[in-house]
């Protein structure tokens, strides 16, 4: 396999600007190159990199969902990029049919950490302590396990939150494992929280590789050669558990936005699946944990979820969230 296939100039990837963006991109492009092929990456910024600058009024029909993939979603439709690298949990679980996930490859630690140097746990935090977070689904949680938190926010890159810690702007922060792991800050780590505890977001940790679709392509063998370069990345393993986690997510109505969490691992030679559903107060939960054997297909393990936890009340619980 070599770049000559169909690819006479180098792949150009598209990535945001941040540390973790680039991180992610750079490993894209070093496993391209390893496989005889040329790539270069193009930055672009997103409305989610425009709203975290200070003073920024976001346009009033921004409602959170891709607004960290939609310029780059554009210059790969309009072929100023071959390919998109984003982080899983920030895409949209239905894509255009103009795009597809063509790799994803082997996912990092899924699991959220907890970063407080004087308390090493949650549960040591004194009465009252701040913790640093935007996500709704990490506040819902930690205030089932711990409704005395308060929640200060912390938008912008992984270094600018561990500044605002250093800085006193609050006493901890919950941050996604992989993002500290791939930067190289897991001296800052404690405590990995088990999904049993704080549920991870459908896909976190886990990189998504995306590209023109082949019924919407710029330049057909161009863009075949793309997705014959990515596919050495795919690791199947990982493609089916986010694959079930964001069929469950999209039949509770989609979006980072909303309390709920769903973890899928192969474990024991069966399929485990994990999910919680939390009312946006942390007052009410419900759960859902089960094995099923490996010959069960995505669509089936996601869709059972989703069904489980509605009948348990579910919807009830988010209705809040969505209104």
């Amino acid at each position: 396999m070599s770049s000559s296939v169909n690819l006479s100039s180098p792949i150009r990837i598209g990535s945001r600007g941040s540390q973790l963006a680039l991180w992610q991109a750079n490993f894209v492009q070093a496993e391209l190159r390893a496989s005889g092929y040329e790539a270069e990456i193009e930055i672009i910024r997103t409305t989610g990199d425009r709203m975290q600058q200070p003073g920024f009024v976001p346009p009033p029909d921004v409602d959170g969902k891709g607004i960290f993939i939609k310029e780059i979603e554009e210059a790969l439709a309009e072929g100023r990029i071959d390919l998109a690298v984003h982080s899983l949990k920030d895409l949209p679980t239905q894509l255009a049919s103009r795009f597809t996930l063509t790799a994803i490859p082997r996912r990092a630690d899924a699991r959220d950490a907890w970063v407080c140097e004087p308390f090493w746990s949650l549960h040591t935090l004194p009465f009252g302590g701040k913790v640093g977070t935007t996500s709704p689904r990490r506040k819902a949680q930690l205030w089932a396990l711990r409704p005395d938190i308060e929640f200060v926010e912390t938008r912008g890159n992984i270094d600018t939150r561990l500044n605002k810690l250093a800085g006193g702007v609050c006493d901890a922060l919950v941050l996604a494992a992989a993002g500290l792991d791939r930067l190289g800050r897991t001296e800052w780590v404690h405590h990995r929280f088990s999904p049993l505890e704080l549920c991870p977001a459908p896909g976190q940790g886990a990189l998504a590789i995306e590209t023109r679709s082949a019924s919407h392509p710029i330049d057909e063998c161009r863009d075949r050669a793309v997705r014959q370069a990515l596919q050495p990345l795919d690791h199947l393993e990982t493609r089916f558990c986010v694959e079930a986690e964001r069929i469950a997510l999209d039949a509770l109505g989609g979006g980072c936005s909303l309390p709920i969490g769903v973890h899928c691992v192969p474990e024991y030679e069966k399929w485990r699946i994990f999910a919680q559903v939390i009312a946006s107060d942390g007052e009410t939960m419900v759960q859902f944990d089960r094995e099923f054997p490996l010959s069960t297909d995505a669509e089936t393990l996601g869709s059972t979820v989703a069904d489980e936890l509605k009948i348990r009340g579910a919807l009830d619980l988010l209705s809040p969230s969505i209104m």
